[in-house]
């Protein structure tokens, strides 16, 4: 029997104790669905689930989530004991018997950093143990302390004041969502609701329809535009961010509540004004409104953000069944344009991902078209392919 699947069996925390012998287990075969294909290919090339992103040691963070919880929705679908063991491996090396999580600082009030709460709700309700329920309340807790903006948008993080990222909204709102539903009885959904509006009120271009990256209220940051404290460009992943977050929300708004129309309105509005921006091939370029101009490049991750969500917001009834289509379409193009080879044990890669783009900081990065297009990329990158199975799962594929 596999270490991986005594570990699941047994349902503890337990840790895969020799690489190559997972490796050796995981056969990756050509009739696979694509789902299957890319969760496998990072289970086999990063045997431990905290060494996704090729990370060295543990760290409590979003990339490592985005994936996992990927791969927590392919276990509802394709039940294989691999995947659930996979996940339990991240989140118990990290989350420690009194329920503090090993690396993560609250002081930092970086909203990224809520995304990997989401993977203990599942787990948590199955053990009905008491450390997972800790660190849900400290995430939670995270949330309620985030430093907001003067009309109630959380900061993006502590470093950066008075600005919210279209990120953000993902990084944060799904996770309080479930958490309001699973603890509160609902009680902050319109605290929810309140961060896209605010996003969207400040930070959609009236001309194209689609949102700017970052909105600083203070206008004080150089790359915040001095009238309306929107950064200069659209980018395709924080675009990808915001609609994903939308319809992972209204995964657990009900339907009664008044603001969750208004919150599929959003979606309508986003993904009509996307729609504009798809490319022949089916995938969006890097910067969203600027296809051929020299250097943009048509981008995996955000081509696949939008894929999920075009196709999962058709499923559910929130979009018009066209935008399912033009996730097909999406899907197509992120298989046949950007998945150019296949290695000898049926691993997959997906190219053309950008790997990191922000606002500020230190080296200063100022949203102009020459930064997006030329931040660097990186093959298989999580925020491409965590999306690129939750899109093949939407599609059944």
């Amino acid at each position: 029997m596999s270490v991986l699947l005594v570990c699941a069996m047994a349902f503890t925390g337990c840790k895969v104790t020799s690489q190559e012998t997972a490796k050796k287990e995981i056969v990756i075969s050509k009739d696979m669905k694509w789902s299957d294909k890319m969760a496998l290919t990072l289970m086999k090339r990063h045997p431990e689930s905290y060494m996704l992103d090729d990370a060295k040691k543990p760290k409590w963070d979003y990339v490592h989530a985005l994936v996992l919880h990927s791969i927590e929705e392919l276990y509802k679908k394709n039940p294989d004991p691999r995947y659930k063991a996979y996940i339990r491996g991240y989140v118990d090396e990290l989350v420690q018997a009194d329920g503090s999580i090993k690396t993560y600082e609250l002081d930092k009030y970086n909203i990224d950093l809520v995304v990997p709460g989401r993977l203990l709700f599942d787990i948590y309700a199955e053990t009905k143990e008491e450390k997972y329920l800790k660190a849900l309340q400290t995430i939670r807790q995270q949330l309620t302390e985030q430093p907001r903006t003067a009309s109630g948008g959380f900061w993006h993080k502590q470093i950066y004041p008075n600005q919210m990222w279209l990120d953000g909204l993902y990084m944060g709102e799904p996770f309080y969502a479930q958490y309001t539903l699973t603890f509160e009885n609902g009680k902050s959904f319109d605290d929810i609701a309140k961060q896209f509006e605010l996003i969207q009120l400040h930070a959609t271009d009236p001309k194209t329809g689609l949102l700017y990256h970052g909105w600083d209220e203070s206008k004080a940051m150089p790359w915040a535009n001095k009238e309306t404290g929107n950064s200069p460009n659209f980018w395709s992943r924080a675009l990808g961010w915001y609609v994903m977050a939308l319809v992972d929300v209204l995964d657990y708004m009900p339907k009664d509540h008044p603001k969750q129309k208004e919150l599929v309105k959003y979606l309508n509005n986003a993904s009509a004004a996307l729609a504009k921006y798809q490319d022949k091939s089916g995938l969006w370029y890097q910067v969203t409104d600027k296809g051929g101009e020299k250097g943009n490049y048509l981008e995996a991750s955000g081509s696949s953000m939008f894929a999920y969500a075009f196709a999962k917001g058709a499923n559910k009834g929130y979009l018009p069944s066209k935008y399912k289509k033009m996730a097909n379409k999406a899907f197509d193009g992120l298989t046949n344009v950007l998945i150019k080879k296949v290695d000898e044990d049926g691993g997959i890669t997906l190219t053309n991902c950008c790997q990191v783009a922000g606002l500020g900081g230190t080296p200063y990065r100022d949203g102009s078209y020459e930064y997006y297009v030329n931040e660097r990329k990186k093959d298989n990158d999580p925020k491409a392919t965590g999306p690129f199975i939750l899109a093949a799962l939407e599609l059944n594929r």
